[in-house]
């Protein structure tokens, strides 16, 4: 097998550290979501009150329009829900489908196109035409959390390729 850079070459592991960073941080926010039923349930109220109140500045929280685990309702509502779970899944497989070493965002169509069916499903519930769901609410929200993960992911790996890189010394250098 040839090896992929030359030897010596420096090898910029920032946009590794940013998708690792990013896939990280989604992740620990589901599970912080899903932490609260299981925090309230084995009363831990205080956790549950915290995280509760600092997700109440995102989320109307509405208990007929949530999940529950353990007979108390998650810290976001089924739509945030499915917004936060598909920024944590397409954050973790995020360079399976695309290379980090790409800069550019999709067209902007996408997004557009991501968020219709949930403007839809808002738009068809607000005018009594049909009824949401929860699975509705959290696949729409799903679906649109999935596709910013193709402008957030680029842009950030953008933005940290304008820090210049520190020079590390060799050991020889340092002695």
């Amino acid at each position: 097998m040839k090896a992929r850079y030359a030897k010596g070459a420096i090898v910029d592991r920032r946009p590794m550290m940013v998708w690792a960073t990013i896939a990280i941080l989604a992740s620990a926010v589901v599970s912080l979501i899903m932490a609260v039923p299981l925090a309230q349930s084995h009363g831990h109220d205080l956790f549950a009150f915290t995280v509760n109140r600092a997700f109440s500045v995102v989320c109307h929280q509405l208990p007929e329009r949530s999940f529950y685990l353990s007979g108390h309702p998650f810290a976001v509502c089924a739509r945030c829900m499915g917004l936060y779970s598909g920024i944590a899944v397409a954050a973790c497989f995020y360079p399976l489908v695309r290379s980090l070493e790409r800069t550019d965002s999709l067209p902007t169509i996408w997004l557009f196109v991501a968020a219709a069916p949930m403007t839809i499903d808002v738009s068809l519930d607000h005018l009594d035409i049909w009824h949401n769901t929860h699975f509705s609410r959290f696949l729409t929200g799903t679906l649109l959390g999935a596709a910013t993960m193709f402008y957030i992911v680029p842009g950030l790996i953008k933005l940290t390729s304008y820090i210049p890189k520190k020079k590390i010394k060799s050991r020889r250098q340092r002695i």
